[in-house]
């Protein structure tokens, strides 16, 4: 394992060039504060990849205290991360250019987008609890500046359940940090765990509930139940590239937190079989669930889409409660599908809002007339969160179904049962909240006024973006592989 501090180039780059961005005074002007901003996009991406096929893969920053190091390390699992990441900030960055001209404080917006950029390639390469944990807190408190970004006091309320939501998870999380300090002989991520035998012997029934505080507690970023209430509100009310990051990224700091929780510092052999899977498995498909319903009832449609992540992402939670290969292979494919689709829909809802002012479904009638190609997105998009194959949203929900069955016959076999019965009640909910969008887009009936048509198709600024992230929604689920190969047996 080779150190070279070329591991934080990622990092590093984009919270200057968000800083340039945010502070400089020759970036007010709107010409460069784009090419500074799009620089910065581009040159971190390009970094990310330099840096995954260098031979160096860590870096010990400072440490806090002896003990307690500052430390980056890239594994599969931060690589996988950082790939859809960097795709999902590229296409919402580029798409924001064009739908941030109608906002304020353009300058604030792209800086803070820049620098949490940063923030979360750090947080996908912490290479240990401690810098895990750093970096989760301020992804916090510098993505709640995206959700205020109107400054409304809808968003300002908004905003501050969010921030009192994620910093009671992150003391739950901070909790099981004390303890793992305590009875294990390193705090760096490893696979199958890092819990001394000798140290935790008669411990056992403690540590899975300060396990079960930690799923807990990063379960509030993944919206799971009951944490989920801030989502549905803080998700709306960002502009709708944010909304995209939020809904498409910035959830996934808490499937990543349950990741390295249960999988590199716990161990699998602690949790499975115990009441604690259990719980994760019935909070999981009752998110599910209730997240369907309630995006179903909305009539708001970036609501209805957040409402929809709230459930989407606990899909992914779900195959991680499962802890079979097939499950972990269903969940890292929806991690990265969902990312690509629901930036998607949520910047089709910001297209919809910029080019029409509608932001209710039932006012969305005959809106596939007017934008035929956003509305064909939304609808490929829409088709794969339902599992339409050959999207990536099928393959996923099939892996996952298949890694419940499996475990048909064991103790906990009413969730081996149970969780496809969900999955599948859950995709005929998504069919019906998503789609009367395209059916009376596309279909506006005799009482549509035709005469009055006009085509309103977003600029290409706004509509390539959109293009590249359904047809990679496709893409995952024709090529799997891209992501099955990298996880592949590495977290059993």
């Amino acid at each position: 394992m080779k150190e070279s501090i070329v591991v934080l180039f990622p990092v590093i780059l984009p919270i200057i060039m968000g800083l340039i961005v945010w502070c400089a005074p020759f970036a007010k002007k709107r010409s460069v504060m784009i090419v500074c901003t799009a620089a910065g996009l581009i040159m971190t991406s390009v970094s990310v990849v330099g840096v995954l096929s260098q031979k160096a893969d860590s870096y010990t920053l400072m440490y806090l205290t002896r003990t307690l190091p500052v430390y980056f390390h890239i594994d599969s699992t931060g690589k996988v991360f950082a790939l859809f990441l960097i795709v999902v900030w590229l296409c919402a960055g580029a798409f924001g250019f064009a739908y941030m001209k109608h906002e304020k404080e353009e300058n604030r917006y792209f800086g803070c987008y820049l620098v949490v950029f940063g923030i979360l390639l750090a947080l996908d390469f912490s290479g240990n609890i401690i810098t895990f944990y750093l970096c989760y807190e301020f992804v916090t408190l510098l993505s709640f500046l995206l959700v205020l970004h109107t400054r409304s006091r809808e968003a300002i309320m908004a905003g501050l359940k969010y921030l009192f939501y994620s910093f009671c998870g992150a003391y739950m999380v901070l909790f099981g940090v004390y303890i793992l300090y305590r009875y294990s002989d390193t705090l760096a991520f490893r696979a199958g765990g890092i819990l001394n035998p000798e140290l935790i012997r008669g411990k056992e029934p403690f540590l899975l509930w300060v396990v079960f505080f930690m799923i807990l507690g990063f379960g509030v970023k993944a919206g799971m139940f009951p944490m989920h209430g801030w989502l549905p509100t803080a998700h709306p009310v960002a502009p709708a590239p944010a909304s995209a990051v939020l809904s498409g990224i910035i959830v996934k700091c808490g499937v990543l937190g349950m990741i390295r929780t249960v999988y590199f510092l716990f161990g699998t052999e602690l949790i499975r079989g115990s009441w604690v899977q259990q719980v994760w498995q019935g909070l999981a498909l009752f998110t599910v669930f209730m997240g369907s319903m309630l995006a179903y009832r909305e009539k708001v449609l970036k609501k209805r889409l957040a409402y929809s992540t709230v459930s989407q992402v606990s899909y992914i939670l779900f195959g991680l409660a499962v802890m079979n290969q097939t499950a972990l292979t269903g969940a890292f494919l929806h991690v990265v599908s969902h990312a690509f689709i629901k930036c998607t829909l949520f910047l089709c809802a910001g297209a919809f809002i910029i080019q029409t002012g509608k932001t209710r479904v039932e006012e969305l009638v005959g809106i596939g007339k007017e934008m035929p190609v956003l509305v064909w997105c939304y609808t490929i998009c829409s088709l794969a969160l339902v599992g339409i194959p050959p999207t990536g949203g099928f393959l996923s929900k099939w892996y996952l179904a298949m890694g419940s069955l499996k475990e048909y016959g064991s103790t906990h076999s009413l969730f081996s049962w149970l969780g496809p019965v969900v999955l599948l009640v859950s995709a005929l909910l998504t069919a019906g909240y998503l789609l009367p969008v395209t059916v009376r887009g596309f279909f506006p009936g005799k009482e549509f006024d035709y005469e009055r048509l006009e085509k309103k198709e977003p600029e290409i600024a706004m509509l390539l973006p959109v293009i590249i992230l359904t047809i990679l929604s496709v893409f995952v689920g024709v090529f799997p592989e891209a992501v099955t190969g990298c996880i592949a047996g590495q977290i059993q």
